[in-house]
C-alpha cells in the first residue's frame, strides 16, 4: 500500500512539472503567457488629479506603493500555473517626482509644465515547489518618465471651482534594470509613449468627479525575455487606461474621502517578430476607497486602496497607493 502511494505520488509530480513546462516554457504561439506591458500609473494619481493645489510652482510628490497578488491568470482569467504552484508575488515600488507649473500661458491659455519621475522597485516571487516558474529580478530603479504638459486654470463659478484639466505627453524611458533571463524585471527594456489628459469636475463644491486617461504605445524590445526562445523581437500591444475618483469633502480645506479606481484594457495583440500573438490581450479592473489629508495649501497626503477583479493575462491582487505632495 505505501509503494503505491509512492508510485502515486512521483506520478503526480511528474504531472505537475509538465504541466509547468507546457504553461511556462511553451511557444509563444500558445497565447497562455503573455505579462508585456510596461509598468504604467494604475492607481497612483486619484483625487483633484485635474489641476495642482496650489497653482504655479514647483512641486515634489513621493509614492510609495505596495501590490502583492497570488494568482497569475491566463487570457480567460483563470489560474496560469497548477495549484501546487501556490505563487505569491510581492512588489514595493517608490517614486520620486519632480513638477514645474509656469504661468506662462501658450495655448488657449494654457500654462507649460514639465514633470520627472523616478521610480525604485523592489521584487519578490515565490513558490512552494520547485519548478521552471517565472523569475523576479530583485530590487532596481525602474524606467524614468519624464514629459511636458499644458495646465489650464479652473474655470470659476459662483461658489468656487467647476471644472480644471491638463493634457501631458509622457515617455517612458528604458533607464530600469533588466535581465532577459528574467520575467519578472524593474526595466521593460522598450520605449513607451502614455500620453493622457486629466480632469476634475466639481459637482458641488465638495463632492468631486475625477478622470484621467491615457493611450500606450510600446516600441520594441529587442533582447526579449526568454520565454520567447530565440526571437529577435517583441512588441506589447497598445493600450488604453484610466484612473478614476471620485471625493466629498468631510471637513472644509482638509479631509476629503471617495472611490478610486483604475481599469487598463490592452487593444492590439503582442508581436513577436512582426506576428500577432494571439489571447495575449492584458486587462485588469481594480477599485477601492480613499482619502486625502490637506495639512495646508502646499502639503498633502493621500492614501488609496484597490482590489482588483476582471484581470487578464496578469497577476490578480491587492494594491495599496501612499503619495505625499509638497508644493514650494
Amino acid at each position: 500500500m505505501r509503494r503505491s502511494n509512492k508510485r502515486c505520488i512521483n506520478i503526480c509530480e511528474a504531472i505537475s512539472i509538465l504541466l509547468l513546462l507546457f504553461f511556462v516554457l511553451s511557444p509563444v504561439g500558445s497565447g497562455t503567457w503573455a505579462y508585456d506591458e510596461p509598468s504604467v500609473n494604475l492607481g497612483f494619481t486619484t483625487f483633484l488629479d485635474g489641476g495642482p493645489p496650489a497653482g504655479p510652482g514647483f512641486y515634489f510628490s513621493q509614492y510609495f506603493q505596495y501590490y502583492t497578488s497570488d494568482k497569475l491568470t491566463d487570457d480567460s482569467g483563470h489560474e496560469l500555473l497548477p495549484s501546487s504552484a501556490n505563487e505569491d508575488l510581492d512588489v514595493f515600488v517608490s517614486l520620486s517626482q519632480l513638477i514645474y507649473q509656469s504661468n506662462r500661458p501658450i495655448l488657449f491659455g494654457g500654462k507649460w509644465g514639465f514633470e520627472l519621475i523616478v521610480p525604485y522597485v523592489g521584487l519578490d516571487m515565490d513558490y512552494d515547489v520547485a519548478g521552471p516558474f517565472p523569475e523576479d529580478n530583485g530590487s532596481g530603479f525602474g524606467d524614468i518618465l519624464f514629459g511636458p504638459f499644458i495646465q489650464w486654470d479652473p474655470i470659476m463659478g459662483k461658489r468656487g471651482p467647476i471644472f480644471m484639466h491638463r493634457f501631458e505627453i509622457s515617455v517612458i524611458v528604458p533607464t530600469g534594470k533588466y535581465d532577459d533571463d528574467k520575467e519578472l524585471n524593474p526595466g521593460s527594456n522598450f520605449f513607451s509613449i502614455n500620453p493622457y489628459w486629466s480632469a476634475t469636475l466639481f459637482i458641488t463644491p465638495r463632492l468631486t468627479l475625477t478622470g484621467r486617461f491615457h493611450y500606450l504605445w510600446n516600441a520594441e524590445n529587442d533582447d526579449p525575455n526568454r520565454k520567447y526562445g530565440n526571437a529577435d523581437d517583441t512588441q506589447a500591444g497598445q493600450a488604453f487606461h484610466v484612473n478614476f475618483s471620485s471625493a466629498y469633502e468631510v471637513i472644509k480645506n482638509r479631509f476629503r474621502i471617495g472611490i478610486n479606481g483604475y481599469y487598463f484594457k490592452q487593444l492590439t495583440d503582442t508581436e513577436v517578430d512582426g506576428h500577432d500573438v494571439s489571447d495575449s490581450k492584458e486587462q485588469v479592473l481594480g477599485i477601492g476607497p480613499g482619502f486625502v489629508i490637506h495639512f495646508s495649501r502646499d502639503i498633502h497626503f493621500f492614501f488609496n486602496a484597490y482590489f482588483e477583479t476582471e484581470v487578464e493575462n496578469r497577476p490578480k491582487g491587492q494594491r495599496y497607493n501612499f503619495r505625499l505632495v509638497y508644493h514650494f
